[in-house]
């Protein structure tokens, strides 16, 4: 499928147009404020490959879209692990720290057959996207800077971690259930709706980030297996 940007756009129309994408921005050190600029520009004044850049907004935008082989070929490594670890900081020290802080409060106020209910869903969730990013960072990553130093000193192949690539976002599902569906009416209706929606909002977000992972990165390593 085509690219459904273009350099040419202004990045405020981007922006506004797929406001998904602000999450994303801090990731490439990119700050509001872009005036009348286009893509290319904002790209250009950040040092950030703009061809890069729109491969993945495309696919944060677009769940139909897969990179070509062409377009593959040309991700440059530094750039990509950048862009993850970025993500994975973001997640870490940010969305998930905000998300359990307002969580407490609902806990504390509940009955302790639901408190406890919730703080093992959330501390079982918490700890497998830990795990899940230590292992790319201590294992995937250091892989790709072998290959692309030609000092490649293990076994190891892109293929082990695509076949363990699993959905992390999947026991956001079963908080969503017991705020929504469990707790009793007069526990902080308000603030179980804000919550609500910020894990909506993250496992979205997490899910760009795995299809990101599967679109680009698995195949990206393929080739310089190959």
């Amino acid at each position: 499928m085509k690219n459904i940007f273009s350099e040419n756009m202004k990045m405020a129309d981007l922006i506004v147009g797929n406001s998904k994408l602000l999450l994303m921005l801090p990731r490439f050190g990119m700050d509001l404020g872009f005036g009348d600029h286009s893509i290319a520009e904002v790209c250009e004044k950040h040092g950030v490959n703009p061809q890069f850049f729109l491969m993945i907004c495309n696919v944060y935008c677009n769940d139909d879209y897969t990179p070509s082989a062409e377009d593959i070929k040309s991700v440059d490594l530094k750039a990509l692990v950048s862009y993850l670890l970025e993500s994975h900081k973001y997640y870490l020290h940010e969305r998930i720290p905000h998300i359990e802080e307002h969580l407490n409060h609902i806990i504390e106020a509940c009955i302790p057959k639901y408190g406890h209910t919730l703080r093992r869903f959330f501390d079982e969730y918490k700890n497998e996207v830990v795990d899940h990013f230590i292992y790319e960072e201590k294992n995937v990553f250091p892989y790709l800077q072998q290959i692309v130093d030609n000092n490649v000193k293990s076994d190891y192949k892109i293929n082990v971690f695509h076949e363990n690539h699993t959905n992390i976002e999947d026991k956001l599902l079963d908080l969503m259930n017991i705020l929504i569906k469990y707790l009793p009416a007069d526990v902080f209706p308000k603030e179980r709706i804000e919550i609500a929606l910020d894990i909506n909002d993250l496992s979205a977000d997490l899910m760009s980030h795995a299809l990101i992972e599967e679109r680009i990165l698995i195949p990206f390593v393929k080739t310089l297996e190959a």
